[in-house]
């Protein structure tokens, strides 16, 4: 293999990792960060996006009107469970750890009851290229794409809209931000439904390059919450880079000795940081901006 070829081959695993985890974090980033919730039940809202995304692609649905309904499918279940469970367990971190973990446990097995052990995926569309011996999959590179999109849309949303405005002086000083008419238990909702709404969207992205099955969102979970206690509760200066280092790390041992090399990897550089940084990535930015 000539050195180009090489060096596109490693690229295309930082990008192909680093995206992975910027979607399969985000959502979680947002509830934790902007509410203080820990949803162990995130891995389901992944799962929920992905079997939207299949079950809407199987009635006839072009993929990308199928991975929007999946993600509002989830997005939807997410307020309802906000309002059914989560609204009576702010400010109580480890309860709603309790909580959500049961959550996540009534989705995935009931799921398994509904619709067994296994769904049709969906296929993988517009093929692969070749540089040098090997080929690469167009697919991923849209992913690439996604995942800086989705940062640049959730930056827009906090900082240039009115939902944005409410939902920061909704969480930073709520009593005060209800004394001025600002709806906050709605804020809250939308909240919650906004990060599992992008969980969800996480999965049905992912749908087409993954085996359907109740228990797809572990495949995502281990490596979302590492990235958030990486990089800190916010999202833009925090989880962002937090995604960028750790898929850079993923993909230079994963190229030397493997896969499981590359994970073993990920997960030493996630002991230093939090040894070296206990207030992640954010707040060593934050420190040394202040």
């Amino acid at each position: 293999m000539d050195i180009g070829s090489a060096l596109f081959g490693f690229l295309y695993q930082i990008g192909d990792a680093a995206a992975f985890l910027v979607l399969a974090s985000t959502g979680l980033a947002v509830v934790f960060g902007m509410m203080g919730v820990i949803n162990m039940a995130h891995g389901e809202f992944i799962m929920f996006g992905a079997y939207g995304t299949a079950i809407a692609v199987r009635a006839g649905l072009p993929l990308p009107v199928a991975i929007t309904l999946g993600s509002l499918m989830a997005g939807v279940i997410g307020m309802v469970v906000e309002r059914l469970v989560i609204c009576r367990l702010y400010g109580r971190p480890l309860d709603t750890i309790v909580a959500t973990w049961g959550i996540s446990l009534i989705f995935s097995q009931g799921t398994l009851i509904l619709l067994g052990s296994s769904f049709p995926g969906v296929g993988t569309p517009f093929g692969s290229f070749a540089v040098g011996a090997y080929s690469y999959s167009w697919y991923r590179l849209v992913l690439m794409a996604a995942a800086l999109l989705l940062l640049f849309a959730l930056w827009l949303l906090v900082n240039r809209t009115r939902f944005g405005v409410l939902a920061r002086a909704t969480i930073q000083v709520p009593h005060m931000a209800e004394a001025l008419g600002v709806k906050t238990r709605t804020i809250y909702s939308l909240t919650f439904g906004l990060g599992a709404g992008l969980a969800g969207l996480t999965g049905g992205l992912y749908a087409p390059t993954m085996t359907m099955v109740p228990t797809m969102g572990s495949t995502f979970i281990l490596e979302a919450f590492v990235t958030v206690v990486v990089g800190g509760a916010d999202i833009f200066i925090g989880t962002a880079p937090a995604a960028g280092v750790l898929g850079i790390t993923k993909a230079l041992f994963t190229s030397w000795q493997g896969q499981l090399t590359g994970q073993i990897a990920l997960l030493i550089a996630v002991i230093l940081v939090i040894r070296l940084l206990p207030k992640g990535l954010s707040g060593w930015i934050l420190k040394e901006r202040s």
